[in-house]
């Protein structure tokens, strides 16, 4: 009972289809390898200076040092063009 109340407060999770396709793109603009991973969240930021809601895009290259690429708006808003600007911009 106390889930079903908290989870009418919590933000829905993304699409799974959305995040493959963001997580496809940026592996495609990084040239990525099997040993590389990468993480998609979409996050509600709720500091004044932030665009409120957030995609995150975590890049773990086998070692290297895990990149935040951060792109202002909603997941499902992103398009190819600006998810590989962003993660070559922020990546390379």
């Amino acid at each position: 009972m106390l889930r079903e109340i908290l989870d009418r407060f919590r933000a829905p999770r993304p699409d799974p289809e959305d995040v493959a396709r963001v997580k496809a793109w940026a592996a495609g603009a990084l040239g990525l390898g099997e040993d590389d991973q990468i993480t998609v969240n979409e996050i509600a930021c709720t500091d004044p200076a932030c665009p409120g809601l957030e995609t995150v895009i975590l890049v773990m290259r086998a070692g290297e040092k895990t990149r935040a690429v951060k792109i202002a708006g909603s997941l499902v808003a992103l398009t190819r063009p600006l998810v590989e600007k962003a993660v070559q911009e922020q990546c390379s």
